[in-house]
């Protein structure tokens, strides 16, 4: 199975530093602002997950005033359902610090905490806990205001604070992670009136972190890869009635990683942090390379790289245990009273029907920048689009058609390839974007 974990930004709620973690919804902006930068301002990274994490790590390591806004791991700590794991091997779940040391191993010895091997599947409450630990250690001061607006203003940016705050920017580092781009299907549209919770009739896999719940509730989940699957075991256990639809003829499972491979076997297919094999270890060691592909070959390279599929630990709890229907698609639904009617197409039979009381969405994400709502219109329509895509065109630095605007994480890999979707592309992406902007922006 390729060790991949997912990668996500944050919104914002708390600030970790300094060794400690501080609430500052209550204090003033002009209290809590010691890493501005001379003249051009700071450089603003607006996300606090692994890869903005990682960007303001090797600024501030190499003397760049950054101001970095988010809730440190938010999207780890409020998108994913309690009882999660990482689809990943330890290898490939390290975030990028400037020095040695920073490593979720390094984590793990500094904590207590027992060795990951390979054949560890990592809870995410100890991946928020690493975040954690390399914030207080690599980035110090996260600032829990949400940013509200990033629109041009000179050479640099205004960048607006909900708080009523207003910074200004030599440069903004877009490092969100995919809350915001969440989707759900047409076919499951009419359904989304009526909120989130046990009572709503349709949500997205990444709006919960109890799915206990849904315990005595009927649910079908939609969709056939790692959230589905999981979230499936997981209501399972949390006693509701599941059913799984996955529109592929079949479930993919991941393979059990072999901790000595023969030379052989390494020969043919050598590892990489996206799995085995030439062609992933081709994307995986050279994303700058992936960028240089025409770019109808790079959106193929991303719809069609690393497809659904489930951490081979997961299977002993969702096969024989879960009902899975392969080849099956939600073509209607509609809410009556407390009950949500499905009308399912599939192949080779005609349509059926089921009751449930909740549909959950395990249908992925939709790149899109005008999804972002805190850069500006003008901003967004002077960004230049991926063709085929809503995702920024990006220089080989990260850099938009907007001087100074940057974009990391899942956003950037319609551009560099599959890495980019996963905490493993962190590496690259930092050294990038942080060596750019340490030629660009005064030090402190």
């Amino acid at each position: 199975m390729p060790p991949l974990a997912r990668a996500s930004g944050v919104g914002a709620a708390v600030a970790v530093g300094d060794g400690m973690t501080q609430s500052l919804s209550g204090q003033r902006r002009a209290e809590i602002g010691p890493d501005a930068g001379t003249s051009g301002g700071p450089v603003v990274v607006v996300g606090a997950g692994p890869y903005g994490l990682s960007v303001a790590a090797h600024l501030r390591a190499a003397g760049v005033g950054v101001r970095v806004f988010g809730e440190v791991m938010g999207s780890w700590r409020h998108s994913m359902a309690t009882g999660m794991f990482l689809k990943s091997t330890p290898s490939a779940t390290d975030l990028s610090a400037p020095v040695q040391g920073g490593r979720l191993a390094d984590f793990c010895r500094a904590a207590g905490e027992p060795e990951l091997t390979e054949l560890t599947p990592i809870p995410c409450e100890t991946f928020v806990r690493y975040g954690m630990w390399f914030t207080q250690r690599y980035v110090g001061t996260v600032e829990a205001a949400r940013v509200s607006a990033v629109e041009r203003a000179g050479a640099g940016f205004a960048v607006r604070l909900e708080d009523g705050g207003q910074i200004e920017a030599a440069a903004v580092v877009v490092a969100t992670g995919l809350a915001t781009f969440a989707y759900v299907p047409d076919e499951l549209v009419p359904l989304a009136p009526g909120g989130t919770g046990p009572q709503a009739a349709v949500s997205h896999t990444s709006q919960h972190t109890d799915l206990s719940e849904f315990a005595g509730q009927r649910v079908a989940v939609v969709g056939g890869g790692q959230s589905a699957l999981e979230s499936a075991a997981l209501l399972h256990e949390a006693g509701a009635d599941v059913e799984v639809l996955v529109r592929d003829a079949q479930v993919r499972w991941g393979v059990r990683p072999q901790l000595q491979r023969p030379w052989g076997q390494r020969l043919a297919a050598p590892a990489s942090p996206l799995g085995t094999g030439w062609a992933l270890a081709a994307v995986s060691g050279a994303p700058g390379a992936v960028r240089r592909l025409p770019a109808a070959a790079r959106m193929q390279l991303f719809r069609r790289a690393l497809g659904p599929s489930g951490g081979w630990w997961l299977r002993e709890r969702v096969e024989g245990v879960v009902p899975v229907r392969t080849e099956c698609w939600v073509e209607r639904a509609r809410r009556s009273g407390a009950e949500v009617h499905l009308r399912l197409g599939g192949k080779g039979s005609g349509p059926t029907d089921r009751i449930v009381d909740h549909v959950l969405a395990a249908t992925g994400y939709r790149l899109d920048v005008d999804a972002l709502p805190f850069l500006t219109p003008s901003v967004r329509r002077a960004v230049v689009r991926v063709p085929g895509s809503q995702a920024p065109h990006l220089s080989g630095v990260f850099e938009s058609s907007v001087a100074g605007l940057y974009f990391t994480g899942s956003l950037a890999a319609p551009m560099f390839g599959p890495m980019l979707r996963f905490v493993a592309g962190t590496e690259f992406a930092a050294r990038r974007i942080a060596g750019r902007l340490v030629r660009q922006v005064p030090r402190r």
